[in-house]
Parts: C-alpha cells; sequence; structure tokens
C-alpha cells in the first residue's frame, strides 16, 4: 500500500495523485487505475520502469569541458547511427544562436527532454527547437520518444508537400483537409499583403501548417502503437517551432510555452506569448471535453487546477487538454491536434523562449524574458532554469520542485534579414513583405475546428 502511494507520488502534478495530496487521496486514484486495467483487460502502466526496451539516443554529447566553464559542447554520434547528424543538439548545452538547459526536479525521474536541430535535416538555415514534458508512469519515454520521432515526421511532411505542389496550391481543398485535422491556425493581426505575394505567402505557411498537423497525428498513432512504451495512462506536451528565415511556424500541444523577447517603440524591451496553454479550462477546450462526454472539475485542495477525468471514474485527472500518448482519454475529448500560429520576425525581435511548465509555474513571461536578456547566450537557459528552480523553493515551500526545460534561440537581425533578402531574390515561395508585429492570439480562435469531431 505504501508503495502504491510512492509510485503516485513520483508523477507529478499532471496527473492526480501528486505529493500534495494525502495519502489517502493517492491510493483512491491507484484504486480507480487498478480497476480501469482490469476492465480493459491491458497491463497496469505503473508496473517498473524498463520492462519494455527503450530506443537509444539518436546522438549524445561528448563535453569539452564542464557547462560550469561556459564553453560549448561538442556533437559526437552515437552507437546507434554509424554517422553525424550536424547541428542536432538535445542534451544541456549551447551553439552560437542557441542555449539549452534541463534540470530534474524532486518528482522523481526527469520526464522533460528538449531538441534545438540547426539546418534541419540539411535545410540550410532553417531550425527547428523543442520541448517536451512528460507525464504518467512512462512520460519521459513518451516524451524522449516524441523528441526523436516528430521532427523527422514533421520533414518527411514538408518534403512530400514540396514534391506534390499541386497537392496544395489548391486553397480550397487544403482548407478542406485542415477542418478535418480539427484545430485553428492562427494568422495574428497580420497586415493585408500585395496581391502578388498573397500566394506565395499562403504556400509557405500553409504548407508547414499542414505538415505540423500530419506529423502530430502520425507521431500519436505510432505511439499507440509502439510495442515497448505503454501509453494508455502516460503521454507529453509539446511545443516546437521552425524558423526559415524571418518565419516562425509553431506547433503547440498541451501547456509548455514560447514567448518571444522585442523591443518595444521605446526600445524597451517586453515579452510576447506566441502560444496560449491549452488547459481544460479554457472554454473552447473544456467545451471539446464535455461533447466527448469527459469530465472537467478541479480536486479541493487545487481549485485553480482544472483537469480531465473519464465519464464515471476520477481518473485519471489530467491537468491539459491535449497531449500526445494519454489513451485512455482519448475517446473523450483529450487529442494531440497542434494549434499552430505564425510570426513574422523583426528588426525589434531578439529571441524566442520555450519552456515547459515547470518555468511558467513559477516566472511570469516578463521575468523570463528579463533573465535570459541579462544573461550570457551561452548559458541563458542555465541561467532560467536556476532562477525558476529558487523560484519553486521560494514560492511553493511545500511543494517538490517541477522539472524544467529550457530552450533560447536568438536571432541576428543583420544576417537574418541579409539572408531572407538573398533568399526572397531566389526562392518565390519565400514572403518577400515584412508584416507588422504579430500578438498573442485570441482564446476564441483556440480549438475551433477541434471541438467540432475528435480524430
Amino acid at each position: 500500500m505504501t508503495q502504491a502511494v510512492e509510485v503516485l507520488n513520483r508523477y507529478g502534478t499532471d496527473l492526480v495523485g501528486e505529493a500534495r495530496g494525502s495519502d489517502s487521496e493517492c491510493l483512491n486514484g491507484f484504486e480507480c487505475f487498478l480497476n480501469i486495467v482490469r476492465a480493459l483487460g491491458m497491463g497496469s502502466c505503473i508496473s517498473e520502469v524498463g520492462a519494455g526496451g527503450s530506443s537509444p539516443p539518436l546522438l549524445s554529447y561528448s563535453p569539452e569541458s564542464n557547462l560550469d566553464g561556459g564553453k560549448r559542447r561538442r556533437l559526437r554520434g552515437s552507437s546507434s547511427f554509424d554517422y553525424k547528424v550536424p547541428g542536432r543538439m538535445f542534451l544541456n548545452g549551447s551553439s552560437e544562436v542557441a542555449s539549452m538547459y534541463c534540470k530534474q526536479g524532486r518528482k522523481g525521474v526527469n520526464q522533460d527532454a528538449m531538441l534545438v536541430w540547426e539546418n534541419f535535416c540539411s535545410k540550410e538555415g532553417t531550425i527547428f527547437c523543442g520541448v517536451f514534458d512528460g507525464h504518467g508512469p512512462y512520460g519521459h519515454r513518451v516524451a524522449k520518444k516524441v523528441r526523436d520521432s516528430f521532427p523527422l515526421k514533421l520533414n518527411a511532411q514538408w518534403d512530400l508537400h514540396h514534391k506534390n505542389k499541386d497537392g496544395f496550391s489548391d486553397h480550397s481543398s487544403a482548407a478542406g483537409s485542415y477542418k478535418s485535422e480539427e484545430t485553428g491556425f492562427t494568422l495574428v493581426e497580420e497586415k493585408p499583403s500585395p496581391s502578388d505575394l498573397e500566394l506565395d505567402e499562403t504556400d509557405t505557411i500553409l504548407t508547414l501548417r499542414e505538415s505540423f498537423l500530419k506529423a502530430c497525428k502520425i507521431t500519436d498513432k505510432e505511439l499507440k502503437l509502439h510495442p515497448d512504451i505503454d501509453c494508455f495512462c502516460s503521454g507529453t506536451t509539446a511545443v516546437t517551432l521552425i524558423k526559415q528565415g524571418l518565419d516562425l511556424v509553431i506547433g503547440n500541444v498541451g501547456d509548455s510555452r514560447a514567448v518571444l523577447g522585442t523591443r518595444d517603440h521605446d526600445d524597451s524591451l517586453v515579452a510576447v506569448q506566441l502560444t496560449i496553454d491549452l488547459k481544460p479550462s479554457l472554454p473552447r477546450e473544456e467545451a471539446r471535453i464535455k461533447l466527448r462526454k469527459g469530465r472537467v472539475f478541479s480536486l479541493q485542495n487545487e481549485p485553480e487546477v482544472a483537469r480531465v477525468w473519464l465519464p464515471n471514474s476520477d481518473f485519471p485527472g489530467l491537468a491539459m487538454a491535449r497531449a500526445f500518448g494519454d489513451f485512455c482519454l482519448k475517446d473523450f475529448g483529450l487529442i494531440a491536434v497542434p494549434d499552430v500560429s505564425y510570426h513574422r520576425l523583426t528588426e525589434n525581435d531578439e529571441f524566442v523562449v520555450l519552456a515547459t511548465d515547470g518555468i511558467w509555474d513559477v516566472l511570469s513571461n516578463e521575468e523570463v524574458v528579463d533573465i535570459v536578456a541579462s544573461a550570457p547566450r551561452s548559458t541563458a537557459a542555465r541561467v532560467l532554469v536556476e532562477s525558476a528552480v529558487q523560484a519553486w523553493r521560494t514560492k511553493f515551500t511545500h511543494c517538490k520542485v517541477d522539472d524544467c526545460a529550457a530552450v533560447c534561440l536568438f536571432f541576428d537581425p543583420d544576417s537574418d534579414f541579409k539572408s531572407a533578402d538573398t533568399t526572397d531574390k531566389s526562392t518565390p515561395e519565400a514572403p518577400t513583405y515584412q508584416s507588422e508585429q504579430l500578438s498573442l492570439p485570441d482564446e476564441k480562435g483556440i480549438g475551433m475546428e477541434a471541438e467540432k469531431q475528435q480524430q
């Protein structure tokens, strides 16, 4: 019985049964879970981790010196590949354009993962970034699996669209396929473009959007069929972006967040949130979940945290409305469909921060931007994570510190804009104008199509 409490206490605040609850609450949640497993005839996903083999990482780091010395880490190929993948980084370290750092909390195994991939899949000047926050008994394995597989699927879909331009040049048919994918796409407060450039803008951005949608769908299906990872009540969030020239396309599944550091008209550094935390408390997310017979409510000891529950059982209490995995809830309103948004970089934009909720739970957007701006680029992510850990200890003295992961992607206005000018002259698909500053999408635009039907 004590062992059951200990197992449930390990998996943080994303699932009910975290360390803040009493032993009796944890045992009730554990018993509910066992009843569901017995009813469905499925194996327990709270069995000891390691029963199934996990895929080795694609690459590993070989540090030339420790991070305390401020020196960068050098990539080294792992035994799973007989060649190097240039620019692919997923451990603590930095490059000329990015800083990344992840730190385990006090809740057990580290379930956060992250990735920066420069010259993404040999696409020169294109960068992929992402952070992944796992939850549940196998959340750490789900997060790493999505980290490794999703970028490859995204690239495959992107290449497929480029090879079949006729398939996405028909905008009416493209819109129909988007509707079936159940999501909203946000081009926020964008100024009208000249008519002769409108087609190129639509093709470029909508192609990436369609690629995000299909890559997420394929990734989630692969998880469901994975022979070694039990995703019945384990999953992960993911906030990922593609930077190509001056274009940022962001795909968000769950409650991790992307925030932009930019200068306003007074040259003051300000924070602009690029994503919305897709929590069950959002009206449109809650409406979709209830339409599928799922339930949304908060526990008495944490009234500020809305959770998703099965129709007839107080389980599992998931604190997000979208996630990869978590197939116990996929028939009851939980989806793995990304909310895809777009931002056109300006000369005022300095960096973007992707981070898991362990950071946003204790630091505001403005605090995060100020911390990153005041730190050296090579250690910015580490300084941010350590600041969040300290904030956890100060603000929530009776709670266990959550895992924290952050990726800071820095922009070089001179080189970015010069590169964009060159690309615009040679590549008709790249937009050749600069739009106004984009702001946070309105909550009403989130899940417009997602609530209509379930995958």
